[in-house]
Formats: C-alpha cells, sequence, structure tokens
C-alpha cells in the first residue's frame, strides 16, 4: 500500500471483537506463565509428565511471557502471534506426544490470529478473501 493511501477503517464492532480475543489470549498466556513461575506441585508433577527437565520452566515460561508481550504492543503484534504459533506449536507437540488432549494450544493460536486479523486492517488487507 503507498505511503498516500489511507489504511481501510476497521468496524468497530471488528476491532472490539478483535481487541477482546486477544485480550483472552494474552490472559491464558500470562496465567500459563505465572503457573509455571509459580513452580507448583502440580507445575513440577506436570513437567515431569512430559519429559522436560525442571530446569526448563523458568525459560519456557519466559517465553511464553515474551510472546504476550509482544502480542500485546500494537507494533509487535504480528511478531508476537508468528512467535505465539511456534510456541503453541510445541504445546501442541508436546500434548500428542504423550496422548494428552491438544486442542487448547491449537484453539489458543486460532483466537490470536483471529483477534489480530479482527483488530488490525493491514493484517487483513493482506489476506485474499473471496468479495
Amino acid at each position: 500500500m503507498p505511503a498516500d493511501t489511507p489504511a481501510p477503517v476497521t468496524p468497530p464492532w471488528m476491532l472490539w471483537t478483535g481487541r477482546v480475543l486477544s485480550v483472552l489470549v494474552i490472559a491464558m498466556l500470562l496465567m500459563s506463565a505465572g503457573m509455571k513461575l509459580s513452580r507448583s506441585a502440580e507445575v513440577l508433577e506436570g513437567f515431569k509428565k512430559f519429559g522436560y527437565p525442571e530446569h526448563t520452566i523458568v525459560p519456557i515460561a519466559v517465553a511464553e511471557l515474551a510472546c504476550a508481550v509482544l502480542y500485546a504492543i500494537p507494533q509487535t503484534s504480528v511478531l508476537g502471534a508468528a512467535l505465539m504459533t511456534g510456541y503453541l506449536g510445541g504445546a501442541t507437540a508436546t500434548h500428542v506426544r504423550v496422548d494428552d488432549p491438544f486442542l487448547a494450544p491449537i484453539i489458543a493460536g486460532m483466537l490470536a490470529w483471529g483477534g489480530l486479523v479482527l483488530r488490525d486492517s493491514r493484517l487483513r488487507a493482506l489476506i485474499p478473501w473471496r468479495r
């Protein structure tokens, strides 16, 4: 889009729906990271079940926090969503490997991108929608 062309206007319902979806995803990531940083017995047991050593809890929580923060900042939200997609892909693979239900990280990723597409007209312009 040329610099002098104004960005398409986002209808208010679309903007607010996107914001709500985005806040839900950010809240999920922050709660998950907070639980990891608490190093509760349940978290330690879960990491053991998934085959991850205990010393990886904090770096994984920091990665999760970084994804959430980058996603929350409008100027870096696309980067945050891309990194979050990788993080959630790893979470999905972890659950699949131990034969656990794995739908939650997939839904979180869909909500993240859905929220971003709804609130960012520039991103919608890149997607080849049928008219």
